[in-house]
């Protein structure tokens, strides 16, 4: 279930979102009733981006060994 509470809760109670993002349930926070931010655990950050930094480092290395360069318009067309 998504749960969403006002941005104020982030400090006045701090100990309730610190609870539920501890389940990997992310908090999506509202200011004046519109959305402005995602707290979550570290752990549940992680999952969503190790596997982008471990292709990017991938990418990288294969930069680093290959010869070949694009222009961007090879890239973007």
């Amino acid at each position: 279930m998504i749960n969403i509470r006002p941005v104020s809760d982030l400090r006045n109670k701090f100990a309730e979102i610190e609870e539920v993002i501890s389940t990997n349930s992310p908090i999506f926070l509202t200011k004046n009733g519109y959305g402005t931010m995602v707290v979550m655990s570290i752990e549940q950050y992680s999952s969503l981006t190790d596997s982008v930094e471990k292709s990017l480092d991938e990418a990288d290395k294969y930069a680093d060994e290959c010869d070949v360069r694009y222009s961007k318009d090879e890239v973007f067309t």
